[in-house]
């Protein structure tokens, strides 16, 4: 019979039974920490409420801000204390104040690094940084720099936490925003060694596509004029992917960037469709070899998946009867492979029927 004094274990830590005069005393100074932080609460929200600009307010900010990095409140009028106060003052002061509040919100992150509140207050200290030097109206060089490091930090963090949305999120806007733009194949390659290390990191795989994508907006990347260069990059990217497929085949962020990679290039289906399918099917064979069905299922859905892309967008320069045949023939496999999902099967059985 176990004593009630023993110890317990909670992941792995020891934990001491706590005496009714422990709890007690524990509740006492929550409770105390409580009233501290609805006091402060109450003078803030006073002090908004009055238009209180003054440096003690602005202190007061920064405590409750420490306390609860959450309250989006406290943060609007911390900005507007800035612009009350602050942006009166020269460039450099400006400058200060703004390095000062990008510091205290890096600690912050550090500790909450998925509070939007302190991200999007990063953005605004950023976005208020003055555009030029008073002494050369045409030097916009700590405007750079700031945005550089920006960079910097948030490389950083996605090396801390390589998962971590808000900082990908947030590396979009900086690449966006920076005063001199950073290449896109510099992105490319900075993405390629995030997901060579890992190549469940959905997140660089997200990326990597909102980069091509802008390439093919802006009219640098266009498979279907059958570029040398573009054609390397078409290359790499299913190059990448087949390599991703062989790691961790059971992996579906894999598997959804080959297919929007795929949706993508519709004009350019037809000609890439047979080696993609024979790609995607040496795989298969290879995984059916080790008999590891849960894989089997990402690589047929795949091949349908190419194969109904053919039957819908180039009906008429394909066989189109016996691509049906082999649609049908997979998604029947499918079913006795995967029953969870049989009814979404059927169903697109009943698409290749109409």
């Amino acid at each position: 019979m176990r004593s009630p004094y023993s110890l317990q274990r909670k992941h792995g830590v020891k934990r001491i039974r706590q005496t009714a005069q422990d709890r007690e005393a524990k509740r006492q100074r929550e409770q105390s920490r409580i009233k501290d932080y609805l006091a402060l609460t109450n003078v803030i929200l006073t002090g908004k409420k009055n238009k209180d600009w003054s440096e003690d307010a602005f202190n007061l900010t920064t405590r409750i801000l420490q306390l609860n990095p959450e309250f989006y409140t406290a943060w609007n009028y911390r900005r507007n204390i800035f612009a009350w106060i602050n942006f009166a003052s020269s460039h450099q002061g400006i400058l200060k104040i703004l390095s000062e509040d990008l510091s205290m919100t890096m600690t912050a992150l550090k500790a909450h690094p998925k509070v939007y509140w302190i991200w999007n207050h990063r953005r605004w200290c950023l976005e208020n940084i003055p555009d030029l030097s008073e002494s050369d109206p045409n030097d916009n060089t700590w405007k750079k720099e700031a945005w550089d490091r920006e960079l910097f930090v948030v490389e950083k963090m996605l090396d801390s936490d390589p998962r971590n949305f808000h900082a990908w999120d947030y590396r979009r806007y900086i690449l966006a925003n920076m005063p001199i733009p950073r290449p896109p194949a510099s992105e490319l390659a900075y993405t390629s060694r995030k997901i060579e290390s890992n190549f469940s990191n959905f997140s660089a795989w997200h990326q990597r596509s909102k980069v091509l994508s802008s390439l093919w907006e802006s009219g640098d990347l266009d498979e279907s004029k059958s570029k040398e260069k573009d054609r390397n990059i078409w290359c790499a990217e299913f190059e990448l992917i087949r390599n991703a497929m062989y790691t961790d085949p059971n992996d579906q962020s894999v598997w959804m960037y080959h297919r929007w990679l795929v949706g993508s290039s519709k004009s350019c289906l037809l000609v890439i469709a047979h080696h993609l399918i024979a790609s995607v099917r040496e795989c298969h064979c290879c995984l059916s070899s080790n008999n590891f069905n849960v894989f089997n299922i990402g690589c047929m859905e795949s091949i349908v998946c190419y194969k109904r892309m053919l039957i819908k967008d180039h009906a008429t320069d394909v066989d189109l009867a016996m691509l049906t045949r082999e649609c049908n023939g997979m998604l029947q496999q499918l079913q006795e492979l995967d029953p969870l999902r049989r009814r979404r099967y059927e169903d697109l059985v009943g698409t290749l029927l109409k």
